[in-house]
C-alpha cells in the first residue's frame, strides 16, 4: 500500500497555501483597494487554512476509499 509521508504533505500544504494566498490578496486588494487590509486577510487566510488543509491531507492519507494497493518494485 502507498503511503505518504509527512514531510510530503507538508510541502504540498504549503505550495497549495502560497498559490490560494496569491489569489486571496489579490480578491481582497481589488475589492478594498487598500494594501493593508488586503495583506492582513490574506495572512491569517494563509496561517490558518494551511493547518486545515494539513490536517484535512492526514485525515484522507487513512482513507482507504480510491486508493490503489502499491505493487512492489519487484518479484522474485
Amino acid at each position: 500500500m502507498s503511503k505518504e509521508n509527512r514531510q510530503r504533505s507538508i510541502m504540498k500544504a504549503v505550495s497549495y497555501r502560497v498559490t490560494g494566498t496569491i489569489f486571496t490578496f489579490l480578491a481582497a486588494y481589488i475589492i478594498t483597494g487598500r494594501l493593508v487590509l488586503a495583506a492582513s486577510i490574506s495572512g491569517f487566510e494563509a496561517v490558518s487554512k494551511i493547518f486545515a488543509y494539513y490536517f484535512h491531507e492526514r485525515l484522507w492519507d487513512k482513507i482507504q476509499y480510491g486508493k490503489k494497493p502499491a505493487k512492489p518494485e519487484y518479484e522474485i
